[in-house]
């Protein structure tokens, strides 16, 4: 299957000037112009297919934010090559963003004293869409994204979470292929998140349109994306499956025991007891030595057992023992 995004051994460098600490504090030399170079983006290759949901994660300044940019013609590479839809982004930006869709957490792209509905029928005009596919698609979005109770409502009033719905509608009024999304979620309680979350697999799983996810919210990942892509200091340091990537570096899994009446000694060979407290016993155990039907069949074969619970490890704990240890860069 072609690729609908291509990167090859991408590079985006800035240069900081340096500053020196004087009387009055940080100072510029104007006179020598000292600066450092910073590698944003230090050779990221990765292709992405027609349908894909991936999440793109990485810490602040990683370099999640200027691989997007990049991707959606706001930034020029300054090495590498790119194709995405079949365009060079920064290039060919005006016949290339009619048929994208991008939402950033920060920005919006609605008309800010304007009512929603003027903002959109402002796009519709923006990007030509045909009256009847206008009308279709948001009579659907107003649906998915309960923008009906504000409509009316000029963008300036909104809360972040409106104003975040009706971003997203804006995006993909006109049928983009490809959509963009920076931190849908920054800053959101959990009710407008879970409605964001639901509208994104809607328009990935029913539309068949493809998603590039920037987020710090792991929740984001484990609920919509299959495949993720870790960033860290410029350089992509993994690119695969979630559950692959829990696998290599989840640490130790957990196994909670229900048990039939209580016993005074609870331990099992390739297992710790981390809790044991009336008939409830937790089990830790690594899965690389041990699977958890294992762990199931020694713990059956002793104790009579009411119910039992496989817990994985938080997807947050794990990045965050990948960043920490740099279990990637071995």
């Amino acid at each position: 299957m072609a690729s609908i995004i291509q990167v090859d051994e991408l590079h985006k460098h800035f240069k900081v000037y340096k500053y020196h600490r004087g009387t009055w504090g940080a100072i510029r030399n104007l006179a020598t112009r000292e600066y450092k170079t910073v590698r944003a983006v230090d050779g990221v290759s990765f292709a992405v297919h027609p349908g894909e949901l991936v999440g793109y994660l990485g810490p602040n300044g990683a370099g999640k934010s200027t691989t997007i940019k990049m991707l959606t013609g706001l930034l020029v590479p300054t090495g590498g090559n790119m194709n995405v839809n079949g365009y060079l982004p920064w290039k060919q930006r005006q016949q290339y963003v009619a048929r994208i869709g991008a939402v950033f957490g920060q920005r919006t792209t609605l008309w800010w004293d304007l009512p929603v509905i003027e903002s959109l029928e402002l796009l519709q005009h923006v990007y030509r869409v045909p009256a009847d596919r206008f009308r279709q698609n948001l009579n659907e979005f107003r649906q998915l994204l309960e923008l009906d109770a504000y409509i009316d409502t000029p963008v300036r009033s909104l809360s972040l979470g409106q104003r975040m719905r009706a971003d997203i509608c804006a995006a993909l009024l006109h049928d983009p292929a490809l959509l963009f999304l920076d931190e849908p979620t920054i800053g959101l309680d959990v009710v407008a998140k879970e409605r964001i979350r639901q509208f994104i697999q809607h328009i990935n799983r029913d539309r068949g349109t493809t998603v590039i996810l920037t987020t710090h919210d792991l929740s984001d990942v484990e609920r919509l994306c299959e495949r993720v892509m870790i960033i860290d200091e410029g350089k992509l340091l993994y690119d695969g499956t979630l559950d692959v990537l829990k696998e290599r570096f989840g640490g130790k899994r957990q196994l909670v025991v229900y048990l039939a009446e209580d016993y005074p000694a609870v331990e099992i060979e390739g297992a710790q007891v981390c809790e044991h407290e009336g008939l409830q016993v937790t089990y830790e155990f690594e899965r690389q030595a041990l699977t958890a039907s294992e762990l199931i069949g020694r713990v059956s074969s002793r104790y009579r057992v009411q119910d039992l619970e496989v817990r994985e490890p938080d997807i947050e704990e794990t990045v965050r023992r990948i960043y920490e240890q740099q279990l990637l860069r071995n």
